[in-house]
């Protein structure tokens, strides 16, 4: 059987991190196509709008051809269904994340039992990277080199000093 496996990794991506790049190029290497699901996020006070996000999810994976950002609102696996896709990729960074992924696996096959959820442990040297964490550095004027990319890099540079 030779068909196209797509999948979708969602968040919110405030920003980006590179434990966030680290699941999304790992599971580049094993589906044929990726979809970096960018909630619009109505109920968190973001601090990058849903398009900076958009934009910074794509230029931080720019080098995966397989790999796009959409928005995304509503559940999951609408979204998923939508996109014709067949797996939910996830990552896990400790035992707290685990507990909440599974719960919400269980959740998403119950609404649609045909996805399929993986999970996929973080690399040990990106494990400590949260979003809030970099947004709380980054706002401290603290260096986040080694915890985003370049190009978030820059955007959080450029976000800081305009509420300086």
């Amino acid at each position: 059987m030779n068909r196209s496996v797509t999948a979708v990794y969602s968040g919110t991506f405030d920003p980006i991190t590179l434990g966030h790049e680290d699941a999304i190029r790992r599971a580049a290497q094993m589906f044929d196509r990726v979809i970096i699901a960018v909630a619009k996020a109505h109920h968190k006070n973001t601090m990058f709008s849903l398009d900076e996000r958009l934009a910074l999810a794509q230029a931080a994976l720019a080098d995966c051809p397989n790999v796009t950002a959409l928005p995304f609102d509503g559940l999951i696996v609408n979204f998923v269904q939508a996109q014709n896709a067949q797996v939910i990729v996830r990552g896990l960074r400790s035992v707290t994340d685990y507990d909440y992924e599974t719960q919400m696996s269980g959740m998403n096959r119950h609404l649609a039992p045909q996805l399929d959820t993986v999970f996929l442990h973080t690399s040990a040297s990106v494990q400590h990277i949260s979003s809030t964490l970099v947004r709380e550095i980054a706002k401290l004027r603290g260096d986040v080199s080694g915890l985003v990319s370049a190009p978030v890099q820059l955007a959080l540079r450029a976000k800081v000093s305009l509420k300086a």
